[in-house]
């Protein structure tokens, strides 16, 4: 019995006396087991192949900020079209998105008022070519049956009225879209028009229609039959928050890109920043100018803009490829200087560019480092390979 005690303490005096394991200890491959911060990891020249190591270098980074908006018309290049008389609508020459220049014929509508003009010219012509051809009697009569001065200074008078009321008439006229052509056609049929144009004022494309025959539309009461707009510019509305509108002022060149032409950009500048900031979403409205001459920009087309908001950056880089987030969150570069043994490290990232990373912690311009399979690197210290 002396013999078994002795012999038990000495095996509990054994396993006491023993090292805990190492924590640094490599695995297969070379893999260690230590906390991420102090990781390495061993590559066979077979390994190596699927990494690339380069210098880490510097880039120019453009200190940009990005919002989204949607693309409208410019209000301030957009026209309501009304007559310029009260009237009922008879005949459309366009449709809606129907591009027109400058005087194009967009409607007619059956206007009383123009009515009572043509009545009018029509009446001071034919007063006109009386009074003429009663001065040129009473010219002939004159001294020989008895036509005193004084009837010929009347005639005289009453022809230079006529003509002056018939100007005036030419006038009134004209205010409602008449030609000289189209007002002599009038005079010389002795017919009256009562369709009365209605043509664009602007070169643009029409962007709004309400206009059904038998309306009756009077000027400035709306909707407007008809609107025009100039389309070679559009407007992009951007929310931005609140805390970036400081950044932001009228003229700043931006680029906007749409879905609907992935890889194209459009160039613009802000020309307005809203004065009010949205009490629910705490953003501020920002107004862009988007040269649009091919006309390939809608309104409601979701657009976003990219907007420089300082100077560019010289900093230290590494291609995204080399960067490998881990599962604390944190973000991680591999760093070498024999190309065998790769050491990671935790990195502080900023900018983005171009597949490229801002560091600003964690690695110096000259250091070696993965710039491609930083994530074969980390899945070796989870899941060694097995070749």
């Amino acid at each position: 019995m002396l013999a078994a005690v002795l012999i038990l303490a000495l095996i509990l005096l054994r396993s006491g006396s023993g090292q805990s394991p190492r924590t640094n200890e490599p695995g297969p491959h070379g893999a260690t087991n230590g906390s991420s911060s102090e990781a390495s990891v061993d590559l066979t020249a077979g390994q190596l192949n699927a990494i690339k190591v380069g210098t880490v270098e510097t880039y120019l980074f453009p200190v940009e900020k990005e919002a989204v908006g949607s693309i409208d018309f410019d209000d301030d290049l957009s026209v309501q079209v009304f007559p310029p008389y009260q009237g009922k609508l008879l005949k459309t020459f366009v449709e809606l998105g129907d591009a027109v220049e400058k005087g194009q014929p967009l409607y007619t509508i059956d206007s009383p008022d123009l009515v009572q003009a043509e009545s009018t010219l029509i009446g001071a012509a034919a007063t006109l070519a009386l009074t003429t051809k009663e001065l040129a009697r009473a010219k002939e009569l004159y001294g020989t049956n008895g036509i005193s001065e004084r009837e010929i200074e009347q005639a005289t008078s009453d022809e230079q009225t006529a003509e002056g009321a018939l100007k005036a008439a030419r006038s009134s006229a004209r205010v409602f879209g008449k030609t000289d052509a189209e007002i002599d056609q009038i005079i010389a049929g002795r017919k009256i028009d009562p369709a009365l144009v209605v043509s664009s004022p602007v070169t643009g494309q029409i962007t709004s229609m309400d206009a059904p025959p038998g309306l009756l539309v009077q000027p400035g009461n709306g909707p407007a039959p008809y609107s025009v707009a100039d389309i070679s510019i559009k407007w992009m509305l951007a929310s931005v928050t609140e805390s970036d509108s400081p950044l932001y002022f009228v003229g700043q060149p931006l680029e906007a890109k749409v879905m609907a032409y992935p890889g194209r950009v459009f160039k613009g500048t802000i020309s307005k920043i809203y004065a009010t900031v949205d009490p629910t979403t705490h953003r501020v409205t920002v107004r862009s100018e988007i040269a649009d001459p091919n006309h390939e920009l809608r309104p409601g087309m979701l657009a976003t803009f990219v907007i420089r908001v300082q100077e560019p950056v010289q900093s230290v880089a590494l291609p995204m490829t080399g960067v490998v987030r881990n599962g604390d969150g944190t973000m991680a570069a591999w760093v070498t200087t024999d190309r065998h043994r790769f050491i990671q490290r935790i990195v502080k990232l900023g900018l983005q560019r171009d597949g490229q990373y801002q560091v600003l912690e964690g690695l110096q311009r000259g250091d070696l480092a993965v710039s491609d399979g930083a994530v074969f690197l980390s899945n070796m210290l989870q899941a060694p390979p097995t070749d």
